[in-house]
This record gives C-alpha cells, sequence and structure tokens, in this order.
C-alpha cells in the first residue's frame, strides 16, 4: 500500500497538473517576495491581441499596454485596480517597447514601433489619450547606425525626468546600439555595433536607469546586461552569469532601487537580481524567481515606483499580470 501511495506521488510530482501551479518558487531556501494579484485586470477579455509591452504611469495611476494583431487597438489603459478605462489605434503599427514620462509640466506615453509599414521604424510620443506629439526617425524607412535618428526596429525608451532620452535599436535589425538624446531630441551620443565584444550588442532590447547615473542594457541575444554611464557612453561592467539559461529580455528597476527585475521569455522566468551600489558592477546575484506557467512567454515588464507592484507583459498567453511585493 505505501510503495502504491510513493508511486502515486511520484506521478503526480512530475506532472504538468502540479508544474502549471507552481507561479513562483523560492531561489535557494529564499522567501517569496511576490504574489500574482488574481483580481488585475477585472476584465481580462480586454486583451484581444499579443501583448508584448507594459508602462506605469505611478503619478497617475494608469497602466497603459502596447498589443499587436489585426484589427484590434495597439494601446489599451486600465486603472491600476484592473478596471480597462480606454484605448487608442492612431499612427501604431506594432508596437514594442512603452514608456510613460512625467514632467513638471505635462504627461506622455512613448511607443517605439518595429512594423514595417508606413508607421515603423519610429519612436513616437503620444498624449495619454494617444495624440500624436512627435515622432524620432523616418517613418516606413529602415535606417543605418551611421545616422543617429534612422532606426531599425527601435526596442525599447527610457526617459528621465530631465527629458534626456535613451533608445535601444534595434530588435533584430541592422542597428544594434545605444542612442541617448538631448531634451530637444539631438544626439549627445551613441554607442554599440553588431557583435560580441565589450560594449557591442545582439539585439539590445530594453533599457533603464539607476539613480546612481548607470544605464542599463538587456543585451538579449549575448545573454548578457551591460552597463554604462549615462554622462560619457563609457563602459562600466557587465553581468552574464545569471543568463546562461536564458538571455534577458527586459531591465526594470524595483521601487527601492535594491534589485533587478528581468524577464526570461524561453524559460517563462522573472529573476530577481541583486542591484550594486555606487562603485564597482561586480557580478550578477540572484536573489529569487518567479516562475510562470509554460508557455506564458514574458516579454517586457514595468514596475510601479509607488506601490512597488510588477507588471509583466506574456506573449505567450496574451496578456499583462501584475504581481504585488509581499513585504
Amino acid at each position: 500500500m505505501a510503495g502504491a501511495l510513493l508511486a502515486l506521488l511520484a506521478l503526480l510530482w512530475g506532472s504538468q497538473v502540479l508544474k502549471a501551479f507552481d507561479y513562483s518558487s523560492p531561489w535557494k531556501g529564499q522567501p517569496q517576495m511576490y504574489k500574482l494579484d488574481i483580481g488585475w485586470p477585472k476584465i481580462p477579455e480586454y486583451f484581444t491581441g499579443q501583448t508584448f509591452c507594459v508602462a506605469v504611469d505611478s503619478l497617475h495611476g494608469l497602466v497603459y499596454v502596447g498589443q499587436r494583431g489585426d484589427n484590434v487597438p495597439k494601446v489599451l489603459v486600465f486603472s491600476e485596480e484592473g478596471y480597462f478605462l480606454y484605448s487608442w489605434n492612431n499612427t501604431v503599427e506594432m508596437p514594442h517597447g512603452i514608456f510613460v514620462s512625467n514632467t513638471a509640466t505635462d504627461s506622455s506615453v512613448w511607443i517605439t514601433d518595429v512594423g514595417t509599414g508606413k508607421y515603423g521604424h519610429t519612436v513616437k510620443q503620444y498624449s495619454p489619450s494617444g495624440k500624436l506629439m512627435q515622432i524620432l526617425g523616418t517613418p516606413g524607412n529602415a535606417g543605418s547606425s551611421l545616422i543617429p535618428l534612422q532606426f531599425d526596429q527601435p526596442a525599447e525608451i527610457f526617459v528621465e525626468e530631465s527629458g534626456d532620452t535613451y533608445v535601444v535599436d534595434g530588435d533584430g535589425g541592422m542597428n544594434n546600439r545605444l542612442l541617448k538624446l538631448s531634451n530637444d531630441y539631438k544626439a549627445i551620443w551613441l554607442t554599440g555595433t553588431n557583435g560580441t565584444g565589450i560594449g557591442q550588442f545582439k539585439i539590445p532590447h530594453s533599457v533603464t536607469l539607476d539613480p546612481f547615473g548607470r544605464v542599463w542594457v538587456a543585451d538579449r541575444d549575448n545573454k548578457r546586461i551591460q552597463v554604462f554611464d549615462k554622462v560619457t557612453g563609457e563602459w562600466l561592467g557587465s553581468w552574464s552569469s545569471c543568463f546562461s539559461e536564458d538571455g534577458p529580455y527586459s531591465v526594470r528597476f524595483t521601487a527601492n532601487y535594491k534589485y533587478l527585475i528581468v524577464a526570461q521569455l524561453n524559460i517563462n522566468r522573472l529573476a530577481i537580481l541583486a542591484a550594486p551600489l555606487v562603485g564597482s558592477i561586480g557580478d550578477c546575484v540572484m536573489v529569487n524567481t518567479v516562475q510562470l506557467a509554460d508557455e506564458t512567454k514574458p516579454h517586457l515588464v514595468d514596475v510601479d515606483m509607488k506601490s512597488g507592484a510588477v507588471y509583466v507583459a506574456e506573449i505567450g498567453a496574451q496578456q499583462v499580470q501584475k504581481y504585488v511585493p509581499l513585504s
């Protein structure tokens, strides 16, 4: 009888049924750091396409979702409580990255568009209601790395409160570079070419900043994160030891800047990495993970810098999920 019971437990342990419920697994004995908010959004049926990106407006309590598909709204707007508010579709072809910028005078939504049609290969600024305000790049024309504002499948954008802007370009095109622009969209510096060496990229996929003047880039196909000085563009270091299984798809800091949240699409995982203080970049230290269900495919993430909640855009599950910190 005991032998039969052990055999049954072994069968269940290896089954997909139990694996499907293993959403958050402690790392090396550490307690879970996040839990899934199963009530967000209130009505998931508003997700009608592939959800590629998500951006949080912590100041106004809004969450923007970029999705792709035929005859679907490209941008969905939710409240932080999960209520659907409105959508828009103006001049958006294939959104890849999305970012909300709040300055002293206004708010805007930035979208990187990797489409190959008349709106593609651009970085665009919209009002919160979807009015087109600014286009960087030449719509419909893939660019060369020799021209700063000529993009080829730009992957993501990060805008500082000063208006200084960082773009990683591109998502599989001819460009593999990191570009810094001034608040009047003039190139300050540009770094990166296609390759595996220091400061080179193979699909720079996501970009973020820390409070210590460092720019962090998910160098996806090189399976590493590279770090640069935001003033000079100088290379400061890289992390690769955490990414032997899968490259980093996203980089976002937690609200307290103690950790980096990194999506790993091919293994359906969020990695939580210890963020270094001022000084040496050091080595990558993984302190926790959130294991998602099979075929979820987390693509890009964003963090509510007030509540600490993490929003995950999942192109496999075609949804955005919200994870809230447990402490």
